[in-house]
């Protein structure tokens, strides 16, 4: 799995939970909900996220790492 797309996934999980946590436990959750929304917002811009930074730092690959990992095996393979 991608950065892209493990950063989709992780945003998701991330506003269910918070709001989940905002209507049964305290609605101050919203806040964070709120981050989150924001912090998609500015990355739409700049194309800095800090969750993505992170991810790579991990070992997590880009899309565009994997497309190129995928077309040196094909020309390995020929």
């Amino acid at each position: 799995m991608s950065v892209e797309r493990t950063l989709f996934a992780f945003g998701g999980i991330m506003v269910m939970i918070t709001s989940l946590l905002a209507l049964f436990h305290h609605p101050y959750w919203t806040w964070v909900t709120l981050f989150i929304g924001f912090n998609c917002l500015q990355s739409s811009f700049t194309g800095f996220c800090p969750p993505s930074w992170l991810m790579q730092k991990f070992g997590k690959k880009t899309e565009a790492q994997l497309a190129i990992e995928g077309l040196q095996a094909d020309s390995q393979q020929a």
